[in-house]
């Protein structure tokens, strides 16, 4: 499994931006996938999940309304868009499968493989 994010930038607050993460082995059929995020001097903290299906999805408490977690299975990718995006949102983001597990998760220890992470600013 060979993660790559990408999508990150600079924008104000209000504003919108998409995450992709492209897997380039062969597991992304198979596998749950999710979104984490780690703010300078933070731990890494869950921000959403799909299940293989993408019929399951959960998201933090703090982004839902405002995030979307989608997968496109044709492209073996997942996507992040993030609407009215806000300062706290600000960190480091993060693709992250299972291993041969199509259920989606929340919890940190539930996923096998990351991607080297994506930088999102937010400026107020």
């Amino acid at each position: 499994v060979q993660l790559q994010a990408s999508g990150g930038g600079l924008v104000q607050a209000g504003g919108s931006l998409r995450l992709s993460c492209a897997d380039s082995g062969r597991t992304f059929s198979y596998s749950g996938m999710g979104w984490f995020r780690q703010a300078p001097g933070k731990e890494r903290e869950f921000v959403a999940g799909i299940s293989r299906s993408g019929g399951i999805t959960y998201y933090a408490d703090s982004v839902k309304g405002r995030f979307t977690i989608s997968r496109v299975h044709a492209k073996n990718s997942v996507y992040l868009q993030m609407n009215s995006l806000e300062p706290e949102d600000t960190a480091v983001y993060y693709c992250a499968a299972r291993t041969d597990n199509a259920e989606a998760a929340q919890s940190i220890h539930d996923f096998d493989y990351w991607g080297q992470g994506t930088q999102v600013t937010v400026s107020s």
